[in-house]
């Protein structure tokens, strides 16, 4: 971690692909930017490309989520785990549906991510250290695969490729600036703010207010 310039208690961000089953870890460095610290391998996701529906369909959720340190559950049946958020306040707006949904160990998954039980411990001590420095919170970006005009044309015919595209904008931004941007929700969209705060909270049916949120497009 200090070859990157960071420290344990520095903030991170986590993010996750499906398709090639990777979950990176990326810590905030000396500079203020965010660095890639170390890629895990996903020993097991549920369902197909695509976000959670309801509770029951063994999907695998996507979308942007805070994870706070009432989420953590260091006496898991997985070894250990961490709760990813879900339903947060798009898929509510959605009406989705879904419980437990979780990073843990165990390689064993039912709507979860499951990881080795030796990469869990890597990454629940992260988070711990992350919030023992002071961190409310941690960005968790769990998305289908890489966000490549390529992979998004890939599956341009899928019924997802509008939220895709709009998680897109989020994660370009977090490429674009090497920090993680600000994300609310409006028109039942995911809206994002590439300086990492919110006006919020924002009204997820409501009207996008016009002036709040910047693009990639803006930078």
């Amino acid at each position: 971690m200090a070859e990157i310039g960071s420290s344990p208690s520095e903030p991170m961000v986590i993010r996750v692909y499906k398709q090639s089953s990777e979950l990176e870890v990326w810590k905030r460095t000396h500079t203020g930017d965010y660095a890639l610290f170390k890629t895990y391998p996903i020993c097991k996701w549920s369902g197909d490309l695509g976000p959670k529906i309801r509770e029951g369909d063994l999907q695998s959720p996507e979308g942007f989520y805070d994870v706070t340190p009432a989420l953590m559950n260091p006496k898991s049946s997985y070894w250990l785990s961490f709760n990813v958020g879900f339903p947060n306040k798009f898929d509510q707006a959605w009406g989705r549906t879904g419980t437990y949904l979780m990073i843990h160990g165990d390689c064993l998954s039912v709507g979860c991510y499951a990881m080795t039980d030796e990469g869990i411990k890597e990454i629940y001590a992260l988070a711990r250290e992350t919030f023992r420095g002071g961190n409310s919170s941690f960005q968790l970006q769990l998305l289908p695969f890489r966000m490549t005009e390529a992979n998004l044309s890939q599956h341009a015919d899928s019924p997802h490729a509008p939220f895709w595209r709009d998680l897109k904008v989020g994660t370009d931004l977090f490429d674009a600036t090497r920090r993680p941007p600000g994300w609310d929700v409006c028109e039942r969209r995911y809206v994002f703010n590439p300086n990492g705060s919110s006006p919020g909270p924002l009204d997820p049916n409501g009207v996008c207010p016009a002036g709040v949120y910047s693009t990639i497009a803006a930078l």
